[in-house]
Protein backbone atom coordinates (compact mmCIF):
# COMPACT_ATOMS: atom_id res chain seq x y z
CA UNK A 1 0.00 0.00 0.00
CA UNK A 2 1.41 3.30 -0.96
CA UNK A 3 0.56 6.91 -0.52
CA UNK A 4 1.90 9.30 -3.02
CA UNK A 5 2.97 13.19 -1.94
CA UNK A 6 2.90 15.46 -4.92
CA UNK A 7 4.62 19.20 -4.01
CA UNK A 8 4.32 21.79 -6.52
CA UNK A 9 7.32 24.12 -5.73
CA UNK A 10 8.30 27.61 -7.61
CA UNK A 11 11.54 25.96 -8.02
CA UNK A 12 10.64 22.48 -8.66
CA UNK A 13 8.62 19.84 -8.17
CA UNK A 14 9.27 17.04 -5.77
CA UNK A 15 7.00 13.52 -5.57
CA UNK A 16 7.56 11.35 -2.78
CA UNK A 17 6.24 7.60 -2.30
CA UNK A 18 5.41 6.62 0.72
CA UNK A 19 5.10 2.81 2.15
CA UNK A 20 1.51 3.71 4.65
CA UNK A 21 2.50 0.00 6.53
CA UNK A 22 6.07 1.43 7.63
CA UNK A 23 5.82 5.04 7.27
CA UNK A 24 9.02 5.16 4.95
CA UNK A 25 9.75 6.68 2.02
CA UNK A 26 10.26 4.09 -0.59
CA UNK A 27 10.90 6.48 -3.89
CA UNK A 28 11.36 10.16 -4.59
CA UNK A 29 12.00 12.13 -7.68
CA UNK A 30 12.81 16.01 -7.79
CA UNK A 31 12.74 17.77 -11.58
CA UNK A 32 13.46 19.51 -13.20
CA UNK A 33 17.40 18.91 -11.89
CA UNK A 34 17.85 22.79 -12.40
CA UNK A 35 16.45 25.82 -10.65
CA UNK A 36 12.78 26.29 -12.40
CA UNK A 37 12.40 29.04 -14.78
CA UNK A 38 10.40 31.98 -13.74
CA UNK A 39 8.84 34.45 -16.09
CA UNK A 40 9.46 38.03 -15.19
CA UNK A 41 8.12 40.52 -18.16
CA UNK A 42 8.33 43.39 -16.10
CA UNK A 43 10.07 44.54 -12.56
CA UNK A 44 8.19 42.65 -10.02
CA UNK A 45 5.98 40.74 -11.99
CA UNK A 46 6.48 36.41 -11.78
CA UNK A 47 4.95 34.30 -13.97
CA UNK A 48 4.93 30.20 -14.39
CA UNK A 49 2.99 28.25 -16.60
CA UNK A 50 1.07 25.58 -15.22
CA UNK A 51 1.96 23.05 -18.23
CA UNK A 52 5.29 23.07 -16.89
CA UNK A 53 4.65 21.93 -13.50
CA UNK A 54 2.59 18.76 -14.86
CA UNK A 55 5.74 18.38 -16.86
CA UNK A 56 7.55 17.82 -14.04
CA UNK A 57 5.08 15.87 -12.26
CA UNK A 58 4.94 13.76 -15.41
CA UNK A 59 8.40 13.41 -15.37
CA UNK A 60 8.80 12.64 -11.84
CA UNK A 61 6.28 10.01 -12.32
CA UNK A 62 7.51 8.04 -14.87
CA UNK A 63 11.14 8.17 -12.80
CA UNK A 64 8.94 6.14 -10.04
CA UNK A 65 7.36 3.81 -11.84
CA UNK A 66 10.27 2.49 -13.63
CA UNK A 67 10.95 0.80 -10.12
CA UNK A 68 7.81 1.12 -8.27
CA UNK A 69 4.37 -0.36 -9.44
CA UNK A 70 2.37 2.62 -9.29
CA UNK A 71 -0.99 0.77 -9.66
CA UNK A 72 -0.67 0.14 -5.66
CA UNK A 73 -1.22 3.70 -4.88
CA UNK A 74 -3.80 3.95 -2.84
CA UNK A 75 -4.07 7.73 -2.23
CA UNK A 76 -2.74 10.70 -3.38
CA UNK A 77 -1.96 14.18 -1.28
CA UNK A 78 -0.66 17.75 -3.01
CA UNK A 79 1.01 20.84 -1.42
CA UNK A 80 2.07 23.59 -3.59
CA UNK A 81 2.83 26.97 -3.52
CA UNK A 82 0.84 29.29 -1.86
CA UNK A 83 -1.29 32.48 -3.09
CA UNK A 84 -0.69 31.87 -7.16
CA UNK A 85 -3.56 32.18 -9.44
CA UNK A 86 -4.73 29.75 -11.75
CA UNK A 87 -7.51 31.20 -14.20
CA UNK A 88 -9.49 28.49 -16.72
CA UNK A 89 -11.78 28.71 -19.21
CA UNK A 90 -14.63 26.45 -19.54
CA UNK A 91 -12.49 24.24 -21.53
CA UNK A 92 -10.22 23.89 -18.09
CA UNK A 93 -7.51 25.54 -19.82
CA UNK A 94 -5.32 28.10 -18.28
CA UNK A 95 -5.86 31.23 -20.14
CA UNK A 96 -2.68 32.93 -19.45
CA UNK A 97 0.32 31.78 -17.44
CA UNK A 98 -0.02 31.87 -13.89
CA UNK A 99 0.83 35.32 -11.43
CA UNK A 100 3.03 33.06 -8.65
CA UNK A 101 3.38 34.20 -4.85
CA UNK A 102 6.32 36.55 -5.39
CA UNK A 103 4.89 38.56 -7.75
CA UNK A 104 4.31 41.82 -6.48
CA UNK A 105 2.25 43.83 -9.74
CA UNK A 106 -0.85 43.80 -7.29
CA UNK A 107 0.23 45.46 -4.14
CA UNK A 108 -1.53 49.05 -5.19
CA UNK A 109 -4.64 47.50 -5.45
CA UNK A 110 -4.77 45.63 -2.08
CA UNK A 111 -3.83 48.69 -0.84
CA UNK A 112 -6.98 50.54 -2.19
CA UNK A 113 -9.25 47.71 -1.12
CA UNK A 114 -8.01 48.11 2.58
CA UNK A 115 -8.78 51.66 2.08
CA UNK A 116 -12.25 51.27 0.51
CA UNK A 117 -13.21 47.92 2.41
CA UNK A 118 -11.82 49.42 5.84
CA UNK A 119 -9.01 49.01 8.17
CA UNK A 120 -11.40 47.35 10.78
CA UNK A 121 -13.33 45.50 8.62
CA UNK A 122 -9.90 43.39 7.18
CA UNK A 123 -8.99 42.91 10.46
CA UNK A 124 -11.63 41.58 11.99
CA UNK A 125 -12.92 39.45 9.42
CA UNK A 126 -9.91 38.89 6.70
CA UNK A 127 -7.13 39.03 9.89
CA UNK A 128 -5.07 40.24 7.33
CA UNK A 129 -4.85 43.13 4.45
CA UNK A 130 -6.32 41.93 1.55
CA UNK A 131 -2.61 42.64 -0.20
CA UNK A 132 -1.23 41.10 -2.99
CA UNK A 133 -2.47 37.88 -2.51
CA UNK A 134 -4.45 36.06 -5.38
CA UNK A 135 -7.87 37.95 -4.94
CA UNK A 136 -5.96 41.15 -5.61
CA UNK A 137 -4.15 39.37 -8.32
CA UNK A 138 -7.02 38.26 -10.08
CA UNK A 139 -8.77 41.88 -9.81
CA UNK A 140 -5.21 43.06 -11.20
CA UNK A 141 -6.54 40.99 -14.97
CA UNK A 142 -9.73 42.19 -14.33
CA UNK A 143 -8.37 45.83 -14.71
CA UNK A 144 -5.72 45.39 -17.02
CA UNK A 145 -6.77 42.42 -19.23
CA UNK A 146 -10.80 42.30 -19.57
CA UNK A 147 -10.91 40.53 -22.22
CA UNK A 148 -8.93 37.44 -20.53
CA UNK A 149 -10.66 38.18 -17.51
CA UNK A 150 -14.04 37.75 -19.53
CA UNK A 151 -12.93 34.36 -20.85
CA UNK A 152 -12.20 32.80 -17.07
CA UNK A 153 -14.76 30.22 -16.16
CA UNK A 154 -13.45 29.18 -12.71
CA UNK A 155 -9.74 30.38 -10.80
CA UNK A 156 -7.88 28.58 -8.60
CA UNK A 157 -4.71 27.59 -6.74
CA UNK A 158 -1.60 25.63 -7.82
CA UNK A 159 -2.82 22.63 -6.20
CA UNK A 160 -6.56 22.60 -7.25
CA UNK A 161 -5.28 22.92 -10.99
CA UNK A 162 -3.09 20.02 -10.87
CA UNK A 163 -6.05 18.38 -8.88
CA UNK A 164 -8.42 18.52 -11.44
CA UNK A 165 -5.62 17.20 -13.62
CA UNK A 166 -5.53 14.14 -11.66
CA UNK A 167 -8.77 13.50 -11.54
CA UNK A 168 -11.37 15.99 -13.50
CA UNK A 169 -13.17 17.99 -10.61
CA UNK A 170 -12.39 21.38 -10.31
CA UNK A 171 -12.23 22.19 -6.57
CA UNK A 172 -10.59 24.41 -3.67
CA UNK A 173 -10.73 24.15 0.12
CA UNK A 174 -11.51 26.36 2.88
CA UNK A 175 -7.66 26.79 3.89
CA UNK A 176 -6.96 27.61 0.01
CA UNK A 177 -9.68 30.48 0.31
CA UNK A 178 -7.66 31.55 3.44
CA UNK A 179 -4.69 32.06 1.41
CA UNK A 180 -6.42 33.46 -0.80
CA UNK A 181 -7.76 36.36 1.68
CA UNK A 182 -11.24 35.05 0.95
CA UNK A 183 -12.11 33.58 3.94
CA UNK A 184 -14.11 35.40 6.34
CA UNK A 185 -12.93 34.30 9.34
CA UNK A 186 -15.72 36.24 11.86
CA UNK A 187 -19.07 34.13 9.41
CA UNK A 188 -16.84 31.12 8.56
CA UNK A 189 -17.87 31.24 5.55
CA UNK A 190 -16.59 32.38 2.31
CA UNK A 191 -15.46 36.37 1.96
CA UNK A 192 -18.52 37.53 -0.23
CA UNK A 193 -17.48 41.33 0.39
CA UNK A 194 -14.15 40.52 -0.85
CA UNK A 195 -15.45 39.43 -4.05
CA UNK A 196 -18.18 42.14 -4.25
CA UNK A 197 -15.67 44.77 -3.99
CA UNK A 198 -13.44 43.72 -6.43
CA UNK A 199 -16.32 42.87 -9.08
CA UNK A 200 -15.65 39.07 -9.23
CA UNK A 201 -18.27 36.95 -9.82
CA UNK A 202 -18.98 34.18 -6.85
CA UNK A 203 -19.77 31.47 -9.73
CA UNK A 204 -16.02 31.85 -10.75
CA UNK A 205 -15.11 30.24 -7.47
CA UNK A 206 -14.74 26.43 -7.26
CA UNK A 207 -16.59 23.98 -5.13
CA UNK A 208 -15.28 23.37 -1.93
CA UNK A 209 -13.76 20.24 -0.20
CA UNK A 210 -12.23 19.21 3.06
CA UNK A 211 -8.16 19.81 3.27
CA UNK A 212 -7.98 16.42 4.54
CA UNK A 213 -10.48 13.69 3.70
CA UNK A 214 -11.30 12.57 0.07
CA UNK A 215 -11.88 15.47 -2.34
CA UNK A 216 -11.91 13.78 -5.56
CA UNK A 217 -10.90 10.25 -7.31
CA UNK A 218 -8.31 9.96 -10.33
CA UNK A 219 -10.24 9.63 -13.74
CA UNK A 220 -9.45 7.33 -16.76
CA UNK A 221 -6.67 9.21 -18.40
CA UNK A 222 -4.90 9.19 -14.72
CA UNK A 223 -4.45 5.18 -15.05
CA UNK A 224 -3.79 5.22 -18.83
CA UNK A 225 -0.89 7.80 -18.21
CA UNK A 226 0.77 6.54 -14.72
CA UNK A 227 -0.67 3.69 -13.94
CA UNK A 228 -2.32 4.91 -10.78
CA UNK A 229 -5.92 3.16 -10.42
CA UNK A 230 -9.12 5.23 -11.64
CA UNK A 231 -11.07 5.71 -8.73
CA UNK A 232 -7.91 6.22 -6.32
CA UNK A 233 -8.52 9.11 -3.62
CA UNK A 234 -7.07 12.30 -3.77
CA UNK A 235 -7.16 13.46 0.05
CA UNK A 236 -5.32 15.82 1.21
CA UNK A 237 -4.33 19.13 -0.55
CA UNK A 238 -2.39 22.01 1.27
CA UNK A 239 -0.23 25.60 1.02
CA UNK A 240 3.33 24.96 0.65
CA UNK A 241 4.07 26.10 4.50
CA UNK A 242 0.43 25.21 6.16
CA UNK A 243 1.99 21.60 4.92
CA UNK A 244 5.64 22.31 5.78
CA UNK A 245 3.94 22.84 9.41
CA UNK A 246 1.76 19.26 8.79
CA UNK A 247 4.80 17.67 7.74
CA UNK A 248 6.58 17.97 11.17
CA UNK A 249 3.44 17.44 13.34
CA UNK A 250 2.89 21.00 14.21
CA UNK A 251 -1.10 20.65 14.36
CA UNK A 252 -1.86 22.17 17.65
CA UNK A 253 -2.01 25.37 19.50
CA UNK A 254 1.40 26.42 21.14
CA UNK A 255 3.48 23.84 18.10
CA UNK A 256 5.75 26.12 15.95
CA UNK A 257 7.11 25.04 12.53
CA UNK A 258 10.28 26.77 11.13
CA UNK A 259 12.34 26.88 8.46
CA UNK A 260 15.80 28.37 8.35
CA UNK A 261 17.49 28.55 4.43
CA UNK A 262 18.46 32.34 3.03
CA UNK A 263 15.30 32.86 4.10
CA UNK A 264 13.26 32.08 7.11
CA UNK A 265 9.84 31.18 7.72
CA UNK A 266 7.93 30.52 11.39
CA UNK A 267 4.50 29.34 11.38
CA UNK A 268 2.67 28.78 14.32
CA UNK A 269 -0.56 27.17 14.89
CA UNK A 270 -2.96 28.90 17.36
CA UNK A 271 -6.69 28.86 18.63
CA UNK A 272 -7.38 32.04 18.97
CA UNK A 273 -8.09 34.15 15.26
CA UNK A 274 -6.49 37.60 16.12
CA UNK A 275 -4.74 39.83 13.49
CA UNK A 276 -1.86 42.02 13.98
CA UNK A 277 -2.07 45.53 13.62
CA UNK A 278 0.58 45.78 11.12
CA UNK A 279 0.09 42.83 9.31
CA UNK A 280 3.99 42.27 10.01
CA UNK A 281 2.52 38.35 10.32
CA UNK A 282 -0.34 36.70 8.21
CA UNK A 283 -3.32 34.36 9.95
CA UNK A 284 -4.94 31.59 7.43
CA UNK A 285 -6.57 28.54 8.61
CA UNK A 286 -4.49 25.44 9.16
CA UNK A 287 -5.16 21.87 7.37
CA UNK A 288 -6.89 20.40 10.75
CA UNK A 289 -9.15 23.68 11.55
CA UNK A 290 -12.96 22.51 11.59
CA UNK A 291 -16.27 24.48 13.42
CA UNK A 292 -15.66 22.15 16.85
CA UNK A 293 -11.98 22.97 16.76
CA UNK A 294 -10.31 25.76 15.68
CA UNK A 295 -6.65 26.04 14.20
CA UNK A 296 -5.29 29.08 12.67
CA UNK A 297 -1.43 29.22 11.19
CA UNK A 298 0.39 32.30 11.81
CA UNK A 299 2.85 32.50 9.29
CA UNK A 300 6.17 34.91 9.80
CA UNK A 301 8.02 35.38 6.90
CA UNK A 302 12.00 36.76 7.16
CA UNK A 303 13.88 37.62 4.22
CA UNK A 304 17.52 37.87 5.98
CA UNK A 305 18.69 35.15 7.65
CA UNK A 306 20.57 32.44 6.17
CA UNK A 307 21.66 34.69 3.59
CA UNK A 308 24.11 37.10 6.26
CA UNK A 309 25.72 33.49 7.03
CA UNK A 310 26.45 32.80 3.47
CA UNK A 311 27.71 36.01 2.79
CA UNK A 312 30.14 35.99 5.76
CA UNK A 313 31.07 32.64 4.66
CA UNK A 314 31.68 34.41 0.86
CA UNK A 315 33.40 37.47 2.02
CA UNK A 316 35.27 36.83 4.87
CA UNK A 317 36.07 33.52 5.89
CA UNK A 318 35.87 31.99 1.91
CA UNK A 319 38.21 29.51 2.96
CA UNK A 320 35.99 27.83 5.74
CA UNK A 321 33.35 24.93 5.98
CA UNK A 322 30.11 25.61 7.66
CA UNK A 323 31.56 23.23 10.18
CA UNK A 324 34.41 25.17 10.41
CA UNK A 325 32.28 28.52 11.19
CA UNK A 326 30.10 26.64 13.70
CA UNK A 327 33.45 25.88 16.00
CA UNK A 328 34.94 29.10 15.61
CA UNK A 329 31.69 30.89 16.72
CA UNK A 330 31.35 28.44 19.43
CA UNK A 331 34.50 29.44 20.94
CA UNK A 332 32.95 32.95 21.55
CA UNK A 333 30.52 32.58 24.66
CA UNK A 334 26.87 33.86 24.56
CA UNK A 335 26.32 37.29 23.49
CA UNK A 336 29.28 37.87 21.05
CA UNK A 337 31.11 40.01 23.94
CA UNK A 338 28.72 42.87 22.68
CA UNK A 339 28.86 42.33 19.42
CA UNK A 340 25.13 42.53 17.69
CA UNK A 341 23.94 41.75 13.91
CA UNK A 342 21.23 42.98 12.10
CA UNK A 343 20.50 39.87 9.49
CA UNK A 344 17.99 42.37 7.60
CA UNK A 345 20.06 42.50 3.98
CA UNK A 346 17.59 41.04 1.46
CA UNK A 347 15.18 43.72 0.54
CA UNK A 348 11.82 44.74 2.47
CA UNK A 349 10.85 42.85 5.24
CA UNK A 350 6.98 42.80 6.27
CA UNK A 351 7.88 42.13 9.50
CA UNK A 352 9.60 45.47 9.80
CA UNK A 353 6.41 47.23 8.23
CA UNK A 354 8.08 46.62 4.98
CA UNK A 355 10.99 48.67 5.53
CA UNK A 356 14.75 48.22 4.22
CA UNK A 357 16.89 48.33 7.66
CA UNK A 358 19.80 46.85 5.41
CA UNK A 359 22.30 44.19 7.56
CA UNK A 360 25.21 45.35 9.53
CA UNK A 361 27.36 44.76 12.84
CA UNK A 362 26.83 47.19 16.03
CA UNK A 363 29.13 47.60 18.85
CA UNK A 364 32.53 46.34 16.21
CA UNK A 365 35.49 47.14 18.61
CA UNK A 366 38.41 46.64 16.16
CA UNK A 367 40.76 45.40 18.78
CA UNK A 368 38.57 43.02 20.94
CA UNK A 369 36.58 41.56 18.37
CA UNK A 370 37.46 38.77 15.72
CA UNK A 371 36.14 36.88 12.66
CA UNK A 372 34.92 34.15 15.44
CA UNK A 373 32.94 37.52 16.95
CA UNK A 374 31.51 38.34 13.68
CA UNK A 375 30.46 34.41 13.20
CA UNK A 376 28.70 34.28 17.06
CA UNK A 377 27.27 37.44 16.22
CA UNK A 378 25.79 36.38 12.72
CA UNK A 379 24.07 33.46 14.19
CA UNK A 380 23.02 35.16 17.25
CA UNK A 381 21.54 38.05 15.16
CA UNK A 382 19.11 35.30 13.07
CA UNK A 383 18.17 33.74 16.32
CA UNK A 384 17.68 37.40 17.29
CA UNK A 385 15.11 38.00 14.43
CA UNK A 386 13.44 34.85 14.87
CA UNK A 387 12.10 35.49 18.13
CA UNK A 388 11.64 39.03 17.49
CA UNK A 389 8.91 37.45 14.77
CA UNK A 390 7.75 35.01 17.31
CA UNK A 391 7.17 37.57 19.93
CA UNK A 392 4.59 39.53 17.49
CA UNK A 393 3.37 35.94 17.21
CA UNK A 394 3.05 35.76 20.77
CA UNK A 395 1.19 38.88 21.12
CA UNK A 396 -1.61 36.98 18.59
CA UNK A 397 -2.73 34.28 21.21
CA UNK A 398 0.84 32.02 20.39
CA UNK A 399 2.05 29.82 23.30
CA UNK A 400 5.48 28.62 22.03
CA UNK A 401 5.79 25.49 23.37
CA UNK A 402 7.88 23.66 20.81
CA UNK A 403 9.80 24.12 17.47
CA UNK A 404 9.86 22.04 14.83
CA UNK A 405 12.10 21.76 12.04
CA UNK A 406 13.63 19.70 9.33
CA UNK A 407 17.35 19.11 10.09
CA UNK A 408 18.86 21.69 7.37
CA UNK A 409 20.60 24.77 6.74
CA UNK A 410 20.57 27.31 9.51
CA UNK A 411 19.25 24.45 11.90
CA UNK A 412 22.55 22.21 11.09
CA UNK A 413 23.83 24.80 13.40
CA UNK A 414 24.25 24.26 17.20
CA UNK A 415 25.10 27.78 18.43
CA UNK A 416 21.64 29.07 16.19
CA UNK A 417 19.77 26.46 17.71
CA UNK A 418 20.44 26.62 21.03
CA UNK A 419 20.55 30.28 21.19
CA UNK A 420 16.96 30.06 19.42
CA UNK A 421 15.60 27.27 22.24
CA UNK A 422 17.07 29.47 24.77
CA UNK A 423 15.41 32.63 23.82
CA UNK A 424 12.37 31.02 23.07
CA UNK A 425 12.12 28.94 25.91
CA UNK A 426 10.92 26.45 23.90
CA UNK A 427 12.23 22.89 22.93
CA UNK A 428 13.53 22.41 19.64
CA UNK A 429 12.64 18.95 17.80
CA UNK A 430 15.07 18.59 14.11
CA UNK A 431 12.96 15.34 11.94
CA UNK A 432 13.80 14.05 8.73
CA UNK A 433 10.93 14.87 6.58
CA UNK A 434 9.95 17.11 3.81
CA UNK A 435 6.75 18.72 1.94
CA UNK A 436 6.44 15.62 -0.26
CA UNK A 437 6.70 13.42 2.65
CA UNK A 438 4.28 15.25 4.28
CA UNK A 439 1.42 15.04 1.72
CA UNK A 440 1.82 12.07 1.56
CA UNK A 441 1.16 11.32 5.28
CA UNK A 442 -1.94 13.53 4.89
CA UNK A 443 -3.59 11.98 2.17
CA UNK A 444 -3.21 8.44 4.07
CA UNK A 445 -4.54 10.43 6.97
CA UNK A 446 -7.31 12.14 4.44
CA UNK A 447 -8.24 8.45 3.37
CA UNK A 448 -8.32 6.58 6.30
CA UNK A 449 -5.30 4.59 6.08
CA UNK A 450 -4.34 5.94 9.51
CA UNK A 451 -7.03 6.39 11.62
CA UNK A 452 -5.48 9.52 13.96
CA UNK A 453 -3.07 12.00 13.45
CA UNK A 454 -0.69 9.99 15.83
CA UNK A 455 -1.09 7.26 13.96
CA UNK A 456 0.40 9.01 10.87
CA UNK A 457 3.15 10.51 12.51
CA UNK A 458 4.23 7.24 14.51
CA UNK A 459 6.89 6.75 12.26
CA UNK A 460 8.08 10.51 11.94
CA UNK A 461 12.03 10.33 12.63
CA UNK A 462 13.23 12.48 15.27
CA UNK A 463 17.23 12.73 14.87
CA UNK A 464 17.38 15.70 17.83
CA UNK A 465 16.02 17.90 20.27
CA UNK A 466 17.67 20.99 21.93
CA UNK A 467 16.67 22.79 24.82
CA UNK A 468 17.56 26.03 26.31
CA UNK A 469 21.06 26.51 28.03
CA UNK A 470 20.47 27.58 31.60
CA UNK A 471 23.56 29.66 31.54
CA UNK A 472 22.97 31.62 27.92
CA UNK A 473 19.75 33.27 29.19
CA UNK A 474 21.23 36.21 30.46
CA UNK A 475 23.90 37.44 28.52
CA UNK A 476 21.22 36.53 25.14
CA UNK A 477 18.61 38.45 27.00
CA UNK A 478 20.51 41.39 27.49
CA UNK A 479 22.13 41.40 23.97
CA UNK A 480 18.28 40.70 22.58
CA UNK A 481 17.26 43.81 24.04
CA UNK A 482 19.79 46.03 22.61
CA UNK A 483 19.36 44.30 19.41
CA UNK A 484 15.80 45.19 19.38
CA UNK A 485 16.46 48.71 20.62
CA UNK A 486 18.90 49.11 17.51
CA UNK A 487 16.64 47.45 15.20
CA UNK A 488 12.96 49.61 16.09
CA UNK A 489 15.57 52.63 16.02
CA UNK A 490 16.10 52.12 12.53
CA UNK A 491 12.28 50.90 11.75
CA UNK A 492 11.72 54.81 12.61
CA UNK A 493 14.24 56.23 10.89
Amino acid sequence: MYSLGIDIGSSSVKISLLDIQSGKCVAAATNPKTEAPIKAVRPGWAEQAPSMWWEFITAGLDEIRADYDLGKVDCIGVTYQMHGLVAVDKDIRPVRDSIIWCDSRAVGIGAEALENIGYDKCMEHLLNSPGNFTASKLAWVKRNEPELYGSIFKFMLPGDYIIYLLTGKVSTTETGLSEQILWDFKEERPAKFVTDYYGIDSDLLPEIVPAIGVQAVTDAGTESRFGIPQGTPVSYRAGDQPNNAFSLNVLNPGEVATTGGTSGVVYGVTDVPKADAYSRVNTFLHVNNTSESHRFGVLLCINGTGIMNSWLRRNVAPECSYQDMNEFADSVPAGSDGLLALPFGNGAERVLCNKVTGASFVGLDLVRHTRSHMMRATQEGVAFAFRFGIDIMRNLGLDTKVIRAGKANMFLNPVFRSTLATLCDARIELYDTDGSLGAARGAALGAGFYKTPEEAFATLTKLEEITPEAGWKEPLEEAYSRWKKELENRIQQ
